[in-house]
């Protein structure tokens, strides 16, 4: 599948808005010129036409009120001394007068004249003998550039000639020039500004975006050092700047990734000292709850590796349960290695989920354990020593060590701690929560 760059996204994009601000441009403009030229014609029109019935109907006065027939020869000079000062005028651009028959009995065209009209004419003056109305007759000519229109002229109610007006319409074609050349001017100054504008655009939205992709696929490749830099004091800025600390924490993840143990995916070492100096470091109270699973080697030995994984894994969904139902939403679950766990919480809550521990892993832990060596409640397996012993079935030890009666300024300080309160815990044959409440 072929990918479109943004660019050309933008470029297609501002081409496009171009294209069709000229258009809508000529065509407003256009329909604006035309209507101006439209209005002009159509009152040239309307004054000509009255002009000419004016010179006919004065005619036709002057001949009542002489009491004596002026002769029609008479009437046509005084209407073809007026349509040929209009053609030497320019105000029309040709004219003739058609009689019942719809010949040309005079034109501003000589050649014209004694001809017969073409076929407009004839249905023009066809309808007139039939008594319609002809005033709103004009034939549009394009191939000639030009309009026409019909003017009655009436004797008695009856129409004797008719006049036929030609209006050129090179001035329509004179107004597509006047549109079209501001339209090419808008056009140029279109294209350049959206060059300086896609030039910006470019600069200011698609590199840096680029950057970030580039960038993106480095850090894909496994480079989780790499940072973006774009000084634009913008939300790009900021964007870069929460870019960076996303890769920041990509490398935490990936550390704690890396640390996780690959068995419970729980935090290993680094992760949990990390967790217990950043409370020293806030002054925070807090409790540490070690874990430790009292005669699991033996289980291990005797029913394998296998049934030994589960113990734990049993144990770490216990830790997770317990800080769930018990707990605070910030507490931490850590897992050292083997059968050794780690809970951070706070004092308050230790007790609580030190109970919770113990409940759930003892009612647990039995189903673990075959039903022969749960009626006799021990196994027989072999000792640290070699020797063949019963062991009774697994018990959890906890120790606990707080800030909430002495000052702790380390992790190395919780640990050594840690031990000495495991030793006591690990006496009592049941499982148990030993907490150190020392004050020194």
């Amino acid at each position: 599948m072929r990918v479109i760059s943004l660019k050309s996204r933008v470029i297609t994009l501002l081409v496009t808005f171009t294209i069709i601000t000229i258009v809508l441009f000529v065509a407003v403009q256009l329909f604006h010129e035309l209507s101006i030229i439209n209005k002009f014609e159509a009152t040239k029109a309307s004054m000509i036409t009255i002009v000419l019935r004016d010179t006919w109907d004065l005619a036709n006065t002057w001949e009542k009120n002489l009491g004596t027939p002026i002769p029609i020869e008479k009437k046509l000079d005084y209407l073809k001394s007026r349509i040929t000062s209009f053609r030497e005028s320019g105000v029309i651009a040709q004219a003739y007068i058609l009689d019942n028959e719809a010949r040309i009995i005079f034109s501003t065209d000589p050649s014209l004249e004694g001809k017969k009209g073409d076929f407009d004419d004839l249905q023009t003056i066809n309808k007139a003998k039939k008594g319609k109305s002809i005033e709103a007759e004009s034939i549009l000519n394009k191939a000639q550039k030009s309009l026409s229109l019909y003017v009655p002229l009436s004797d008695k109610d009856t129409v004797s000639f008719v006049v036929r007006l030609f209006f050129s319409l090179k001035d329509i074609w004179g107004a597509y020039a006047q549109v079209y050349q501001p339209a090419f001017m808008i056009g140029f100054l279109l294209i350049f500004i959206n060059i300086v504008l896609s030039v910006f655009l470019s600069r200011l939205v698609i590199e840096p975006i680029k950057v970030f992709n580039d960038a993106s696929k480095i850090i894909a490749s496994g480079r989780l050092d790499l940072r973006v830099n774009l000084p634009t004091s913008d939300e790009l800025e900021e964007l870069a700047s929460t870019f960076n600390f996303m890769t920041q924490e990509l490398v935490k993840m990936k550390e704690r990734a890396e640390n996780a143990n690959p068995l419970t995916k729980l935090p290993g070492n680094i992760v949990i000292r990390e967790e217990a100096e950043k409370r020293i470091k806030k002054g925070e109270k807090f409790t540490v709850i070690y874990c430790d699973l009292d005669n699991f080697k033996a289980f291990n030995d005797k029913y394998g590796v296998h049934k030994g994984d589960e113990a734990i894994m049993l144990t770490a969904e216990v830790f997770k349960a317990a800080v769930k139902n018990k707990g605070n939403p910030q507490d931490f679950v850590g897992h050292e290695g083997g059968d050794d766990f780690l809970l951070l919480t706070t004092p308050e809550r230790a007790k609580a989920i030190a109970d919770y521990i113990i409940a759930e892993f003892d009612k647990r832990v039995r189903v673990l354990y075959s039903e022969e060596d749960l009626q006799k409640g021990c196994i027989v397996a072999h000792a640290r020593d070699g020797t063949i012993k019963e062991f009774p079935i697994m018990t959890i030890s906890l120790a606990g060590v707080t800030n909430a009666h002495r000052p702790i300024t380390s992790y190395a300080q919780i640990t050594n701690i840690a031990a000495e309160v495991k030793k006591k815990a690990k006496k009592d044959p049941h499982s148990c929560f030993v907490l150190d409440i020392r004050t020194d």
